[in-house]
């Protein structure tokens, strides 16, 4: 059964939303922060073209991962609606039926990464003088997918358990095994893109075993059998909750590749500046993040236990939470922004455009911490489709047409096409507003019937 602290159903929603939040904080800084050391230690003791390949092979790499996440969140909403539901048994079906589906996509996503590396990068249009470097390290991460799925596989079964602190765990183990890493291969062995790859490979390689063995060793109110490894009943419900959000998640990601694109047409220092900012927008973006998470497993336990009103009031809470940090955010990033660049690399023209990038990005610290909220909300109710539709607006319509107008524009900057992004997001406020309105309704309806 549910122990009390994993139990979301009573006691102090702030309270419990923000220590089951904070864990996933923890693991998402630590998850950006070793994204951050591969661009920090390439930007200091590699070369710009090696700048520019981490940069553009990272969004190749973000877009695996976070498809990956969205599609492993199918598996936390079902496991915490089982909790809810006071339905243990089903659990090891889930787990079980996730494993093989998760192994089947790391084949195929092994196959397209290694053998298709270089026109990923074309495609991405690297500047020439990056390219090689590039498909070096997107090959590399190729090599490698196995574990990477397999990470955001775990944490997504930690979460659906209510479990957040575990992950943050492991993920702390990957910090330090990437920082000794980049350290050796790149500064060490100067082995620039392609030793930053090895080490963010060998960091999930570690940080997979470690959960393993945490969840072997953990007091589970279920058992796992071998016929669970299988494709199952479960496997087309978590499938139902998941693809949607996967499928949404791949197309916005391929808007910010697109984006990625736009940006690299303008030259290789507006390329690694990009890449620089994007890195900073990962660390404002993680408290959102965490938020939509949390978010979802929390809501998901209430419907299960059919206490909507106070699935409801989880969501207001954790907008509330979200403005707070995000206005902080907002100002460090739009007058600080300069700082905060300077990190990542000594190049005063690639400090300055992406701080050029983070102008014109800067007002979406804040309103994502209301869209994000909505989002998690809405995937615990498993309202996916929705979340995919309202998604898919956002990025067809709004993020990408917006970007490559500004893009080629004569008098094209970095703050211009910063701005598709907090655009995308007031127009996907709006329309899930509508939606909670249409829904809250409906289910009004639903319990009078």
């Amino acid at each position: 059964m549910t122990s009390e602290k994993n139990d979301f159903t009573q006691g102090s929603i702030l309270k419990k939303l923000s220590l089951f939040m904070l864990p996933i904080l923890g693991a998402l800084v630590l998850q950006a922060a070793y994204g951050a050391v591969d661009l920090l230690v390439v930007g200091r003791f590699g070369s710009t073209s090696g700048l520019s390949a981490v940069s553009t092979g990272s969004q190749v790499l973000n877009l695996v991962t976070f498809v990956v996440t969205q599609f492993a969140m199918g598996i936390t909403v079902l496991i915490a609606r089982y909790l809810g539901e006071k339905k243990p048994e089903q659990i090891g079906s889930v787990i079980g039926g996730g494993v093989v589906v998760f192994a089947i996509i790391s084949a195929v996503l092994f196959i397209v990464m290694v053998a298709f590396a270089r026109p990923i990068s074309i495609l991405m249009q690297a500047p020439t003088e990056a390219l090689d470097l590039t498909a070096s390290y997107v090959r590399i991460c190729g090599g490698g997918i196995f574990f990477i799925v397999a990470y955001n596989l775990l944490s997504a079964i930690f979460r659906g358990l209510g479990d957040s602190k575990s992950p943050l765990l492991f993920v702390l183990v990957a910090c330090i095994v990437n920082i000794f890493g980049d350290l050796l291969l790149v500064a060490g062995l100067h082995m620039d893109a392609a030793g930053a790859a090895i080490a963010t490979v060998c960091a999930q390689a570690v940080s997979v075993v470690c959960a393993i063995y945490i969840l072997l060793k953990k007091n589970l109110s279920f058992q796992i059998q071998r016929s669970d490894f299988r494709i199952n009943s479960q496997c087309r419900k978590f499938l139902g909750i998941g693809l949607p959000l996967a499928l949404q998640e791949f197309l916005t990601q391929v808007s910010f590749l697109a984006l990625c694109a736009f940006v690299n047409r303008l030259g290789l220092e507006a390329s690694s500046g990009y890449g620089v900012a994007c890195k900073i927008v990962n660390f404002a973006m993680l408290i959102p993040s965490s938020l939509m998470q949390s978010m979802a497993s929390f809501v998901s336990q209430n419907v299960g236990a059919n206490n909507h009103k106070r699935a409801r009031h989880a969501l207001f809470t954790g907008i509330g939470i979200g403005l707070f940090f995000g206005c902080i955010v907002f100002v460090l990033v739009i007058f600080k922004g300069d700082l905060l660049a300077g990190f990542f690399s000594a190049d005063p023209a690639v400090v300055q455009n992406g701080f050029d990038y983070l102008k014109g990005f800067a007002p979406e610290t804040i309103v994502t911490a209301i869209l994000f909220s909505m989002i998690g909300y809405f995937n615990g109710n498993n309202q996916t489709v929705w979340v995919m539709i309202q998604g898919l607006v956002q990025t067809l319509l709004v993020r990408l047409p917006m970007s490559y107008y500004m893009s080629i524009q004569p008098n094209a900057s970095l703050t211009k096409i910063g701005l598709a992004a907090p655009t995308s997001t007031a127009v996907g406020i709006v329309l899930n507003i509508l939606f909670f309105l249409y829904f809250t309704k409906k289910n009004k309806e639903k319990s009078f019937s």
